[in-house]
């Protein structure tokens, strides 16, 4: 577990900025207060962006269980991919898009044709 590190996803997000900006993606912001506390909202388009890491969401073929404290960490993950089940949900339903991207996906051109498929 000691390789598993949390900076509050900000190199991802960094990551997602710089495409972003490459794109001239324009009208996000961050910290934007919002159910669920998306990466990246656009809020004229109404648009939340999370950027998920694929641990932590427990990405279907990426997400490496520790060995030790297993049923721990199964049971963690799980609650976490409830919450995330759940606050799209809320989000959907208050008539907002949701757009999910995990981590290893922020710089892959279908990531940009999905962003801006939702913004449209």
């Amino acid at each position: 577990m000691a390789q598993v590190k949390s900076g509050g996803n900000r190199s991802t997000e960094a990551r997602l900025v710089k495409v972003l900006r490459q794109h001239a993606i324009n009208g996000w912001r961050r910290r934007y207060p919002l159910d669920g506390k998306p990466d990246f909202v656009f809020p004229k388009a109404r648009v939340a962006v999370f950027v998920d890491g694929c641990f932590w969401h427990g990405h279907p073929r990426k997400c490496r269980m520790p060995k030790a404290h297993r049923s721990y960490w199964e049971r963690k993950i799980a609650r976490n991919v409830a919450r995330d089940r759940r606050m799209t949900r809320n989000l959907i339903e208050k008539g907002w898009k949701v757009v999910r991207i995990w981590e290893d996906a922020v710089q892959n051109p279908s990531t940009i044709s999905r962003l801006r498929k939702a913004l449209t």
